[in-house]
């Protein structure tokens, strides 16, 4: 498969094949935005904007917070905090349509961030290259076709993705085969969860009880339906 600035990413999270590549490639791209956002980045002004203006939510606080560089978090904050007052509560009479312009502005900060929006944007683009790939290199769809699931999420961005990049003929056998891969993986998943229920019959409940593949079933059908396992 012919490899590009583009296609690299894309190859890495499909090699392993095990779980949801685009989970992976998620997963790494959060990964990266928070490395950047809380290493030298945060004080290059043009950065400072974004986060002033975006914000955060509350999961890549955590992920922020978990980079142990507090200081660094607090620095963003004390900008980002100083903008939000600026923006929402600097001068406002809280009466008629001053008070619901504050509202809408507040509702528009709560509803952004900065780590998100750099994911979405990376995502996107990432869903071209595996459109593109899976209609131009014969290497790249086998390694597609031996992935061992898409999760639920995911197969409706892929595919809704798909349905604008790829071409009319192409498109069928690519819903297809993610259809078929979430398929698979759901036909077990239902067995499982089925068998774990049935483990809490009275008749089960030996030392010797053969609980299978299920122990883990309520936790795998918790990140197959959202792309996030419980914690």
């Amino acid at each position: 498969m012919r490899q590009d600035i583009m296609s690299i990413p894309v190859s890495e999270v499909f090699e392993p094949r095990e779980g949801c590549p685009l989970c992976r490639l998620r997963d790494m791209l959060e990964n990266r935005v928070v490395d950047y956002i809380t290493g030298a980045a945060m004080m290059e002004p043009d950065v400072r904007q974004e986060t002033n203006r975006l914000g955060f939510c509350y999961p890549h606080y955590q992920k922020m917070l978990k980079k142990q560089n507090r200081l660094g978090v607090g620095l963003i904050l004390e900008s980002h905090l100083e903008e939000l007052d600026n923006r929402v509560f600097d001068k406002s009479p809280i009466f008629g349509k001053s008070s619901r312009r504050q509202s809408g502005s507040a509702e528009i900060l709560l509803s952004t961030c900065f780590v998100c929006g750099r994911i979405d944007w990376s995502m996107e683009r990432m869903l071209l290259t595996i459109c593109r790939l899976w209609e131009s290199e014969r290497d790249f769809r086998r390694l597609f076709e031996e992935q061992q699931v898409l999760c639920l999420p995911h197969f409706s961005l892929l595919t809704h993705a798909a349905q604008d990049k790829m071409s009319k003929k192409a498109y069928p056998d690519f819903h297809k085969a993610c259809a078929g891969l979430c398929r698979e993986y759901l036909t077990k998943l239902r067995a499982d969860v089925s068998h774990f229920c049935r483990m809490f019959d009275y008749r089960n409940t030996d030392q010797d009880a053969d609980w299978g593949d299920s122990r883990d079933s309520i936790e795998r059908a918790v990140w197959w339906l959202t792309s996030y396992l419980p914690k």
